[in-house]
């Protein structure tokens, strides 16, 4: 299978762990995360509590603002990775999605329509109706497997089942490498962080149930944990459920890496709310992807998307993501939430 990819060109200085001071010629894929910012359609769907999202709504949902904002988000990822790869992300985890038809939409945006994305989607069990759903550039990735893991919660309370998103698992071949995404949304901070924290644990626990499955099959598995996980990389659910450490050094076989980590204790967020800024959004990897062999796909770096465009440029919340809703009103913005990448690189062979 011949592909067309990037070529990089990396030079680092004798001193590194990595690489030689020699020239090596490498192919190199953006791997990303968007949470889309209820990405609904305007028609009602008398299943779900998608009321508010219709002409007749409480948000006034016009074709006219879907179609921009299935615009706007179609220009976002046609950027993503770009400066890079010179090209869109290979594969691209999404939330807040409705339906396929809104997927359908973003990838015959013009901006988008080339990449040629294929679409992994399945409708969960939400109550107001989104799902999440991983798109990919059919001639770079090639989709083996697919399925999807129910989360079940019940109230504490009232001991009622409580509706969310399943977990997406698809696994593939980019590149002749078989690597597996895993797609989260999981449940929000509703009723407060300390309230909710339950079902963010279940939610771990049902990602590394998952990854556990996949690793009692083949130890070395490439595995790239993706989402929304309305937690930072230091609460619980990520750092003690899920396992997954901050430094490389301490990440072994059938473990996993959170390069997010760093970010947050440095600040930085892909969200903001209550005037500070969390990291919910992250992309997590396996410790296969740390290997020093790059005779296969292996992670690089890790980053959050956030050129001028995506972000509010005066008024009180200055500084954090345009989100496309405030104010009971469409603003013409993108999300509330940034959207974040990895950097996936491999040697070209007979690359020295």
């Amino acid at each position: 299978m011949i592909l067309r990819s990037t070529t990089i060109f990396l030079i680092f200085l004798l001193s590194s762990s990595l690489f030689s001071q020699e020239k090596k010629e490498y192919k190199i894929h953006t791997i990303a995360f968007y949470n889309l910012e209820n990405l609904f359609d305007p028609e009602d769907d008398p299943i779900t509590f998608d009321n508010d999202r219709t002409p007749n709504g409480k948000d006034h949902w016009t074709y006219q603002i879907y179609n921009q904002k299935v615009k706007n988000m179609a220009t976002t990822i046609s950027e993503l990775g770009i400066t890079i790869t010179k090209n869109a992300p290979a594969i691209l985890g999404v939330a807040e999605i409705e339906n396929r038809k809104v997927l359908e939409d973003l990838v015959n945006d013009s901006s988008l329509i080339a990449k040629d994305y294929g679409i992994v989607h399945f409708d969960s069990p939400d109550r107001r109706g989104i799902d999440v759903a991983l798109l990919y550039q059919k001639r770079l990735f090639k989709p083996k497997n697919t399925s999807t893991h129910e989360l079940i919660l019940y109230d504490t309370n009232t001991n009622k089942r409580v509706y969310t998103r399943d977990q997406l698992l698809v696994s593939g071949y980019l590149d002749g490498d078989l690597i597996h995404i895993i797609v989260n949304h999981w449940p929000s901070r509703r009723g407060g962080e300390a309230r909710s924290q339950y079902k963010r644990k279940k939610a771990a626990a049902l990602n590394k149930k998952i990854m556990d499955s996949l690793f009692a099959i083949d130890p070395y598995a490439k595995i790239i944990t993706m989402g929304d996980l309305n937690d930072n990389p230091n609460n619980v659910s990520v750092k003690k459920v899920l396992g997954a450490k901050q430094h490389k050094k301490d990440v072994f076989l059938k473990e996993v890496y959170n390069p997010m980590y760093a970010m947050a204790k440095k600040g930085m967020g892909s969200l903001a709310w209550g005037d500070r800024w969390n990291l919910f959004d992250q992309i997590i990897v396996s410790a296969s992807l740390l290997f020093k062999d790059y005779s296969s796909y292996r992670y690089y770096k890790a980053g959050i998307f956030n050129p001028e465009y995506l972000v509010t440029s005066k008024g009180k919340y200055k500084g954090y993501p345009f989100r496309s809703f405030a104010g009971g009103s469409y603003t013409g913005g993108y999300s509330d939430h940034f959207p974040v990448y990895v950097y996936l690189i491999k040697q070209k062979k007979g690359s020295k």
